[in-house]
């Protein structure tokens, strides 16, 4: 189906496999692999005056990720995924937020409701050039890549995340307690927007004979995304609750399949309220940098197994070992890094299958 992925149908079981919180013959593993350097190609050399001109050249965008793509191996159950990209902030930028493109693949937005009377003034622009430019890149990704790779969706971030790019974070903090009415009725009218814009975007995969998936490359061949809530770490859980979770709640119902992206350890302390919504299949937990370590969050991973739910890890190869003693395979997704070779990804990918078809780890009390 892709050139780029010829073991594309085994993977997609898998993938289809942990949604459900099973397992076909071994957990979920992404790692990054280059080819090597004789079999690689040149990537485009920008020639651009400013970071913005980069990020928004269309031709440019679709040959570096043709080239990248190109110049990758995709082992396991990688996926050769190109989404087009402007940014977490995109969202807002439809409604009026300048973005600013950086030049180390980074992008921010200016917030524009400065006061809530303002608030009926902030509506969603279907002409907005930033949307305009995600429809330009989709539909050159798809005519490049057609039969070699998947074109995804962009990083939406709406919901909490959107509002508190049109506010400002610390601005929201403040009206979580003085203007609660007008964030609720805000999220409702940005979640109805957001849902016809997803609808628009997976009309047009779905029409390409794509799957859908985003820049954490699942797949699936019904409405998947990765619902967030990034400001939620600023926040108590008796406010998420009242304030963003209905809301979430609603996003998982409208998805047939949905990761939460999980970030930060602040964020922890919404894990279950998060846990107890039936439609969720999956928790992304995302330590943060200088958290990384898998030791020190296997009950979060326990627990999340415990509710039902699938995981992704994000883990290094060393730490394989331990993963294999403490966790259940079913519903596992690993994203592994620091994979040092061909032959060691391929080796891994052999432990995972004898992990997946039965071998007893004391430590963690299960039998397959």
């Amino acid at each position: 189906m892709f050139a780029f992925k010829p073991d594309y149908a085994e993977s997609k079981q898998r993938i289809d496999a942990f949604w459900e919180c099973e397992l076909i013959d071994r957990p979920v593993v992404q790692f990054g692999m280059a080819k090597p350097p004789e079999e690689q190609v040149p990537l485009p050399v920008s020639g651009h005056a400013t970071s913005a001109e980069r990020w928004l050249d269309v031709e440019y965008q679709t040959e570096l990720r043709l080239a990248s793509l190109s110049n990758a191996e995709f082992l396991g159950d990688t996926m050769p995924v190109a989404y087009p990209n402007l940014g977490p902030e995109v969202f807002a930028a439809f409604y009026g937020c300048p973005i600013h493109f950086g030049d180390y693949g980074t992008s921010w937005t200016d917030p524009i409701l400065h006061d809530w009377d303002q608030v009926e003034s902030v509506r969603l622009d279907w002409s907005s050039p930033y949307l305009q430019k995600l429809h330009e890149m989709t539909d050159a990704l798809l005519e490049v890549g057609k039969d070699k790779f998947i074109v995804g969706m962009t990083d939406w971030h709406p919901g909490g995340d959107c509002v508190a790019a049109l506010r400002d974070p610390q601005n929201l903090a403040m009206d979580m307690m003085t203007h609660r009415p007008e964030v609720v009725a805000l999220l409702d009218r940005l979640e109805r927007d957001y849902f016809a814009i997803y609808d628009m975007f997976y009309g047009k995969l779905r029409a390409a004979g794509q799957p859908i998936s985003t820049w954490t490359s699942l797949v699936s061949d019904e409405k998947f995304y990765v619902p967030s809530n990034d400001f939620s770490i600023m926040i108590s859980p008796a406010m998420f609750e009242e304030v963003f979770l209905p809301g979430i709640i609603r996003e998982c119902q409208f998805l047939t399949h949905s990761i939460y992206h999980l970030d930060g350890p602040g964020a922890l302390r919404h894990l279950d309220a998060l846990l107890a919504i039936p439609e969720l299949n999956a928790v992304q937990w995302v330590p943060g940098a200088g958290n990384e370590c898998f030791a020190r969050w296997i009950p979060v991973y326990k627990r999340i197994q415990a509710a039902g739910k699938g995981i992704q890890v994000v883990c290094a190869y060393d730490e394989l070992d331990l993963i294999m003693e403490t966790l259940d395979p079913r519903g596992v997704f690993l994203s592994m890094r620091d994979v040092p070779s061909r032959e060691a990804g391929l080796d891994m990918l052999d432990r995972l299958t004898r992990w997946g078809a039965g071998k007893v780890y004391p430590a963690a009390g299960l039998e397959r």
